[in-house]
């Protein structure tokens, strides 16, 4: 430490900025820690005495006494008695991980070329196999992404306010796994009124998205390697947790009027376990009608299986009333019903929930308090006093409306941007638009024009398990204003052309 390139070295790390807001006994502390595990001062190496480094360095002693004392604590220093301060020895070349000589910096060891972490099989696939990328920002033409510019924050603050208040201190410990009685309770009365489901308070699970659902639902319902069916083309997020959880995916069509039951009965895989979105089918936006949803239900029946009907985002149909939900159909009690805030209020809230088969209650529950425990109260407390008040149902009214100029006003747009390039599907709710490319055009290639002009198009090829007769776009169309849909699409014309 007695050479000037190693006080120096010292002096520039205890200015940095980055420990600025620290005791400068810490920054001098932190500063020879770094040294050490950089190697700079290597094993045995002595340092200056308290009093010749203060001095060196303008401090005191005291602070640099105090330093020493700590590394010493950590075990980086040993000092002896009348003969100074060392580096422990016992932090050597093989435990900081570098190749150290004496009075040179390590050069850290690299990956060989074509090594890779060590992951564990599953990690390994989901590395391959990629995230979900959520949107953090309004923009064309993002699927999923609800209004959020207009939501009633007043409305909402206020509520939370009042939920601290009333529940205050309980609401800031620990809350229960299953979710707060009173939001369980909110969410049955509604599902009860609104979606002609059957459900009591007892059997709702609330959690912090459909994903994590899903997720639960592949750990507990499927083991490892095992088949689950899934619509074809379907949801991202869905398969994405199938195949984290190593279960084995079979892609049972869907038509205009959803679901292929006839498919599904016919399906040799022996799968008892099925996910489906019957309200609004992801992504064609085809309805499972009536029939269809009996046969279903007579299947898992049948099988002893379980239905997972995500029921992502019925609120919003545009063309008549909404067809009831199945759990509110199944007698056998087979349904697995997911929900979320995410699409009808807003997405940074974190808020869904499953209604469950009584058998289901304890086991699901179990498991979501070990994957993170429970959803915070606050957030829950003031969720409930939304639906109690009516601001949920007054919010989803005007949405709806919202919403529905918004749906005309894709529509108008791509027919009078893009005729001959795509067709555009009215679908009967939802919050996106999918649309076919006309022969000769190729999804990926328009994906790409479109990227260089700031737009995102979300491809459809993507939600098949085997590759569409033809590609297209899912285009999001209800976090935009009319005004913003027919300048993007404007731009997007232009950059196709």
């Amino acid at each position: 430490m007695a050479n000037n390139f190693e006080l120096d070295t010292l002096k520039i790390r205890i200015a940095d900025s980055r420990l600025a807001s620290l005791e400068l006994r810490v920054r001098v502390q932190r500063a020879l820690r770094q040294l050490i595990l950089d190697g700079v001062l290597a094993p045995g190496c002595r340092l200056p005495a308290t009093r010749t480094l203060s001095q060196s360095l303008g401090l005191s002693r005291d602070t640099v006494e105090t330093a020493y004392a700590q590394l010493q604590l950590d075990g980086y220093l040993c000092r002896r008695a009348g003969s100074g301060s060392f580096v422990s020895d016992k932090i050597g070349p093989n435990l900081l991980g570098t190749r150290q000589k004496k009075g040179k910096v390590p050069t850290p060891l690299r990956p060989q070329a074509g090594a890779s972490a060590a992951l564990s099989t599953r990690g390994a696939n989901i590395l391959a196999g990629g995230g979900v990328a959520d949107q953090q920002a309004v923009k064309a033409f993002a699927t999923g992404l609800p209004e959020t510019r207009t939501f009633p924050v007043d409305i909402w603050e206020r509520l939370q306010r009042q939920a601290l208040k009333s529940h205050r201190p309980s609401v800031l410990l620990h809350g229960d796994p299953q979710g707060a009685e009173p939001l369980r309770q909110a969410i049955a009365d509604y599902l009860n009124l609104e979606r002609g489901a059957r459900v009591a308070a007892d059997q709702v699970l609330v959690l912090s998205s459909t994903r994590q659902a899903l997720f639960l639902c592949a750990q507990v319902l499927v083991d490892a390697g095992q088949p689950i069916l899934m619509e074809d083309p379907g949801y991202f997020g869905a398969r994405k947790a199938f195949e984290m959880a190593q279960l084995k995916i079979v892609p049972i069509p869907v038509d205009h009027k959803g679901l292929r039951t006839d498919m599904l009965r016919a399906d040799p895989s022996g799968a008892n376990t099925i996910y489906v979105t019957p309200s609004h089918q992801y992504p064609t936006g085809a309805t499972l009608a009536l029939e269809r949803r009996l046969e279903l239900t007579a299947w898992a029946a049948e099988r002893q299986g379980w239905i997972i009907e995500d029921d992502y985002d019925s609120q919003f149909h545009y063309e008549g009333l909404p067809t009831a939900c199945v759990q509110g159909l199944d007698t056998h009690q087979r349904t697995i019903y997911l929900g979320t805030f995410s699409k009808s209020l807003y997405p940074g809230l974190r808020m869904g929930y499953m209604v469950l088969p009584h058998e289901l209650v304890k086991p699901m529950s179990h498991a979501r308090s070990i994957l993170d425990g429970h959803t915070p109260q606050i957030s829950q407390l003031t969720l409930a006093r939304f639906l109690d008040g009516g601001h949920f149902g007054s919010h989803i009214r005007a949405m709806r409306k919202i919403y529905a100029v918004r749906r005309e006003a894709m529509a108008h747009a791509v027919q009078r941007h893009l005729r001959g390039i795509v067709a555009a599907h009215l679908p009967p709710g939802g919050l996106q638009m999918p649309c076919l490319l006309a022969e000769g055009w190729s999804e990926p290639d328009t994906i790409r024009q479109a990227a260089r002009v700031g737009i995102q198009l979300p491809g459809l090829s993507r939600l098949y398990a085997r590759p569409p007769a033809r590609g297209g776009w899912l285009l999001g169309f209800a976090a935009l204003t009319p005004h913003e849909i027919e300048t993007a699409i404007q731009r997007l014309a232009k950059a196709l052309g």
